[in-house]
């Protein structure tokens, strides 16, 4: 079994101003802690653009336009916190891309695990809107890629402190799409809650502030690996966003990198049963450095077994 880490230099040219959480230091600590052992002789793939058929797919010609318009101002605002300057639609579309590689590359051989390290994140993409750092929906292009291709259940894994309210919604009427979340509740950006089910294909599981591991590990135990269990899903995807560690500015929920490796192993496990072993992580959020390089590097160990 192996890794491939999908990325692309142009990821770090989206450049979201200075102050703001989601920069380019981000993914920086990222690479520096995937080019040392013993994760520096994994292979390597450049992430290919994806297409506007792929982006098609889930999101909207509207957002696709807004994001890509090459006649707009290099440097906008898209909400009050997500910004556009002059790398950053090459940034999405790479970041899109590396996911639709990693999709077609675990199809084409189930033992190619993949870990997209990328930006900007995409998991509060709808639809219609960039929002909360995204611009478009990574894992959910990557998902819709593999159903065009065949698949009949693809899941999707989010253990980022906050809810992938993007995701929620565009495969909310989906059965062919399980999307499994673990969250802070109350925080940005308000969904998630239990009640919240779409077709049958919705599980949320909202942690309150403060929660720490054994409420984490609870969840997934009782509630969300038991769904994922009963969905069989052939293809496992996550959203790896690491900003539940307890050193992230952003949020308070008081995860350690040991936490990430528990988890990061079980949904191994369940893709080895149900998927042929078929996974792809990609980078969402987390906001200190320094749980960036811990929890990257417990991830990606535990995707190595």
């Amino acid at each position: 079994m192996s890794v491939t880490i999908y990325t692309h230099p142009s990821c770090r040219e989206h450049d979201t101003g200075e102050g703001h959480p989601e920069s380019p230091s981000r993914l920086a600590a990222v690479l520096e802690t995937l080019a040392e052992a013993p994760f520096a002789g994994l292979p390597r793939a450049q992430a290919p653009r994806a297409t506007r058929a792929q982006l098609a797919r889930v999101h909207a010609p509207s957002l696709i336009e807004r994001v890509l318009d090459p006649d707009a101002p290099a440097w906008r605002p898209l909400d009050a916190d997500t910004w556009m300057s002059p790398g950053s639609a090459e940034a999405a579309l790479r970041a899109a891309g590396a996911v639709v590689a990693a999709v077609d590359a675990a199809l084409a051989d189930p033992r190619r695990r993949a870990f997209c390290a990328v930006r900007p994140p995409g998991h509060h993409a709808t639809p219609d809107s960039a929002m909360g750092f995204c611009l478009f929906n990574n894992v959910a292009v990557g998902a819709a890629h593999a159903l065009a291709h065949g698949l009949e259940r693809v899941a999707i894994i989010d253990f980022d402190v906050h809810h992938g309210n993007g995701t929620q919604d565009i495969f909310w009427d989906d059965p062919r799409v399980l999307y499994a979340s673990s969250h802070q509740s109350p925080l940005y950006p308000g969904s998630g809650a239990r009640e919240e089910t779409g077709a049958g294909n919705i599980v949320n599981a909202p942690l309150l502030p403060d929660s720490g591991s054994a409420a984490f590990r609870a969840a997934y135990e009782i509630l969300l690996l038991p769904a994922l269990e009963a969905f069989a899903p052939q293809l496992v995807l996550i959203s790896a966003g690491f900003d539940a560690h307890r050193l992230d500015p952003l949020a308070n929920l008081n995860l350690d990198a040991g936490d990430y490796a528990w988890l990061t192993t079980r949904l191994v496990d369940l893709a080895g049963r149900h998927a042929q072993g078929r996974l792809v992580s990609s980078l969402e959020g987390g906001y200190s450095l320094t749980a960036l390089r811990e929890s990257t590097a417990a991830h990606v160990g535990a995707l190595l077994g």
